[in-house]
């Protein structure tokens, strides 16, 4: 079972959070351009996509920690540092997406931003990464593991 749980937890982490982060990160940079020119259709097309990616998939990315939890209850590591860490990280990660970067995708989106607000966005999501790169690391190398790794 912790084999099955385990996978799931890995699947949706890549198939759920992957998309949000490269979608999120070609966000600012295509909003610059929807933003430096207001009569393309495509420009603006591309960030709305853009953005219904990010707000589909935080969603569907609710299913990385509910598998995440599973698997570390049915390894018994639920009190394990690395594993307090990264569900630290994780909600940290999760409120960054939900406070700053879909709010700021938002504004930008209906209109209401500059190119500065396409900058601090920017700076928002490549925290997001950041805090998502650091979970990966500690899933992988897990400090106290007994796996070798």
């Amino acid at each position: 079972m912790t084999k099955f749980l385990l996978a799931v937890h890995v699947l949706a982490a890549i198939v759920a959070v992957g998309p949000v982060s490269v979608a999120a990160s070609m966000f600012p940079p295509a909003a610059r351009r929807a933003l430096t020119s207001p009569d393309d259709t495509r420009a603006a097309e591309t960030v709305q996509l853009l953005y219904r990616i990010c707000r589909v998939y935080a969603v569907v990315g609710v299913v990385v920690p509910v598998f995440g939890f599973a698997t570390a209850s049915n390894m018994g590591v639920l009190g394990s540092a690395w594993l307090i860490v990264s569900i630290a990280l994780t909600a940290l990660a999760a409120l960054v997406l939900i406070a700053l970067v879909l709010p700021g995708q938002s504004a930008l989106v209906e209109g209401g931003g500059t190119r500065e607000a396409t900058v601090r966005l920017a700076m928002f999501t490549g925290l997001f990464n950041l805090l998502w790169a650091a979970v990966t690391i500690l899933m992988i190398v897990r400090p106290g593991s007994t796996t070798g790794a």
